[in-house]
């Protein structure tokens, strides 16, 4: 120790001559002063002989294995203010500490896993503390607590914790995780072990950058916040995880980059609410603990294979309004034992309110139960371009627990007023309301096994091109009452007794049509109320296009599916009188996932033969308003 205690003294003379700085390395850190902090501003203090302070950091002069004097700028091993850097090579690291955030930084390094401690009260010249990681190691880790705001850069880092965390972050305050532009990043845990998460942050975790970042979870989640999640920019692969690719609490928010997440064991995203009220989006997300997820840009690609597991899972509303968003899910239903209920898996499953106002979104269930989109309240619709598709068939735990497959279903009420949807259900319904439905805008399309859309309430067509195709019961079908009060509908049925468009005449519910440019293969519901236009009956042929024109003006092209049973009859309507062409060839803009058109040319005049089906005693029940056949249908 007298040896290096007149080496220091030699080198603080020297440097006090120039613009240099004074490095010591220990087994743990590495330290770096200015001039005028050995010298001038608090001179170096060996008063107790065994250690040196300078500028109130205390070195043990017994762990100093290297002194030098570097050049104040231009050097390689020059740390940035504000900056703390952490090297990993192989089974060591090192820590290098900027001078001007040495005071509040402490360091503990045991081979390659490295302790911070933070102890600043503000920020330092303006600035947080920012702690930049590189290197390699397949045994090491960073561990990080305080209670100050800060940012972990990761900069070309391959890191495998065999026994814990590779980043366990404690401080409860909001990190900010930027991977380097042009680096690419590795992160991976070990295996049996007690952290949540691979990437574990216990306080709001902001990922951005413009680098890449690949995380493998061995334990549990591949990445876990005890707060709210915000990505924005970088390029993000989950490539495993036991649990949740990545679970957070409060909200969760994508507002652009590359997130793909595959070969996990639960969800692929999961947002829980972290207290026991919501609430509710607030201004900014300032103190918000809603449970929510807002997906608002970027590319989101998510693979799940767990039963019941949920590709994109909000405890409270999901909100997406842009973005593409790729979801698939392979898992079979199973049962909740907590719940004592059937469950299914979900692309995306909102457990209160869902609102989509733009994006591309295309969704894809393959397990029993499975479903597109499922809200347990609302869903609203507004714009975007949706495709739902499940294709397996019910789960069945019991006669009482049951899980159907559904495109899109929501227990709440349903409002679509834009965008375009395909739904495609091939075992169940397509497009289902346990409330009401609505639709006053949009392209629709639905095909199912079952009813192609179908509300446990009243169904409204006010607006929009809306399709519905069945192959097993109702095009379109309503529990309540159903009104058509405008917009372009076509609806395909099977067989009798089912419709194209069906009320619930049992209870005494009934069809009214209003408005609109109507086609209904099977027919209208006994008993409608048609008025405002007119309906007439007409043949058809499977997979031949037709044009329908509400006087000489055409409402739309349209082919009529090749389904294995339907209807006998088409019955069409008009504001006007209606005119039908066969053997068109359609134009201009298509829609209906291709079974429509917005112009045609060709084609022949197809006879129209007055409806009978329906419209009865001028608008009411056939025969002069009564039931039919004098009873319920």
């Amino acid at each position: 120790m007298k040896k290096i205690f007149i080496l220091l003294t030699a080198l603080m003379l020297t440097i006090a001559a120039g613009a240099q700085r004074l490095k010591i390395t220990t087994s743990d850190n590495t330290y770096s002063f200015a001039a005028s902090e050995v010298t001038e501003q608090s001179p170096a203090d060996f008063s107790n002989g065994s250690t040196v302070t300078i500028n109130g950091t205390t070195i043990n002069l017994s762990d100093i294995t290297s002194i030098e004097v570097v050049s104040e700028s231009g050097s390689s091993s020059d740390v940035e203010a504000n900056t703390v850097n952490i090297v990993y090579n192989g089974s060591t690291a090192t820590v290098t500490k900027a001078d001007n955030v040495s005071n509040y930084v402490s360091a503990e390094v045991s081979s390659a896993h490295v302790t911070i401690t933070q102890t600043n009260t503000e920020a330092i010249d303006d600035n947080e503390i920012t702690y930049v990681l590189s290197g390699s190691t397949t045994d090491g880790s960073l561990t990080l607590d305080g209670s100050y705001k800060c940012t972990v850069t990761l900069a070309g880092l391959k890191m495998t914790n065999p026994s814990g965390a590779a980043i366990n972050i404690t401080n409860k305050k909001r990190i900010q995780l930027s991977v380097k532009n042009g680096t690419e990043n590795m992160l991976t845990d070990g295996s049996n072990g007690s952290q949540k998460a691979c990437l574990y942050s216990k306080g709001q975790l902001q990922l951005q950058g413009k680098g890449t970042l690949n995380v493998a979870g061995n334990t549990k989640h591949a990445i876990k916040s005890g707060d709210y999640v915000t990505v924005k920019n970088l390029t993000l692969n989950i490539t495993k995880a036991v649990g949740d690719g990545i679970s957070c609490e409060e909200y969760f928010q994508m507002k652009s980059g590359s997130v793909t997440i595959s070969g996990v064991g639960d969800d692929g995203i999961q947002c829980d609410l972290s207290g026991d009220t919501s609430t509710g989006e607030t201004t900014d997300h300032d103190d918000e603990d809603s449970g929510n997820v807002y997906l608002e840009g970027g590319t989101l690609s998510v693979t799940v294979t767990a039963a019941a597991a949920k590709g994109i899972k909000a405890d409270g509303d999901m909100c997406i309004s842009d973005g593409t968003i790729n979801v698939t899910t392979t898992g079979n239903g199973a049962y909740d034992s907590d719940e004592k209920d059937a469950k299914g898996s979900s692309c995306l499953k909102a457990d209160n309110n869902m609102t989509i106002s733009g994006g591309t979104l295309t969704l894809k269930s393959t397990g029993s139960g499975g479903k597109g989109i499922k809200a347990d309240g609302m869903l609203t619709i507004t714009d975007g371009t949706i495709s739902a598709t499940t294709t397996g068939s019910q789960y069945r735990y019991s006669s009482n627990a049951t899980a159907s497959p559904k495109a899109i279903k929501s227990d709440g009420a349903m409002t679509i007023a834009g965008g375009t949807i395909v739904a495609s259900s091939s075992n169940h319904e397509g497009i289902e309301s346990k409330s009401t439905l609505t639709i006053t805008g949009g392209y629709v399309y639905a095909y199912a096994g079952d009813d192609a859309m179908n509300s446990a309430g009243d169904f409204t067509i006010s607006g929009g091109y809306v399709f519905g195709n069945s192959s097993g019961n109702d095009g379109l079908d309503a529990n309540g009452d159903f009104y058509i009060k405008g917009g372009n509908v076509v609806a395909v049925a099977t067989r009798e007794p089912e419709v194209g468009i069906d009320a619930n005449s049992e209870q005494r519910k009934q069809l009214y049509i209003t408005g609109g440019n109507v086609v209904a293969i099977g027919g209208f519901e006994n008993g409608s109320s048609i008025s405002g236009g007119t309906a007439k009956s007409a043949s058809y042929s499977k997979g031949s296009w037709y044009g329908l024109y509400n006087g000489s003006t055409l409402a739309f092209a349209f082919k009529v599916p090749s389904n294995n049973s339907m209807g006998t009859s088409m019955a069409v309507y008009t504001t006007d009188t209606p005119a039908l062409k066969s053997g068109v060839t359609g134009s201009g803009t298509s829609f209906w996932n291709g079974y429509g058109y917005s112009n045609c040319s060709g084609g022949s005049d197809v006879t129209l033969s007055t409806y009978s089906g329906g419209n009865g005693g001028g608008g009411g029940w056939p025969g002069g308003g009564g039931w039919p056949g004098g009873g319920w249908r």
